[in-house]
């Protein structure tokens, strides 16, 4: 089943990485990208996302204060934290919004798990 996600990364380069892993682990799925956490919102709130993967260090709003925006508008999204920086409580925080944390840099077997835990939780949810 065809799913949307949503980079949100101010790195057009970190998104290009995520494009080409995309392809590989789920090519069915089509990839929509945000430079910054206000462009993300105004997407997801079209509805023109169902999972979204998010930087942690970005210039407008973090990417875990853009996490608490997302769970407003879609409690359930599945969503992942990217970041270099894995600092204990930038992890459990992260964890504490429901999201998944994923260190940079993305690999393929890095992002893989998070991906198919979120086609899985998609299929329970339908369409």
């Amino acid at each position: 089943m065809s799913r949307t996600i949503i980079v949100v990364d101010d790195s057009r380069l970190a998104r290009m990485v995520v494009a080409g892993i995309l392809g590989r682990v789920q090519p069915d799925w089509r990839m929509v990208e945000a430079g910054s956490g206000a462009e993300a919102l105004a997407l997801v709130r079209e509805g023109g996302a169902d999972v979204a993967l998010v930087d942690f260090n970005m210039p407008d709003m973090d990417g875990l204060a853009l996490v608490e925006e997302l769970r407003g508008v879609r409690p359930d999204m599945p969503v992942a934290v990217i970041s270099a920086n894995a600092q204990d409580a930038i992890v459990a925080r992260a964890r504490n919004l429901g999201a998944a944390f994923i260190e940079k840099p993305l690999k393929d077997e890095s992002l893989k798990p998070f991906l198919s835990g979120a086609a899985l939780k998609l299929g329970r949810a339908g369409p």
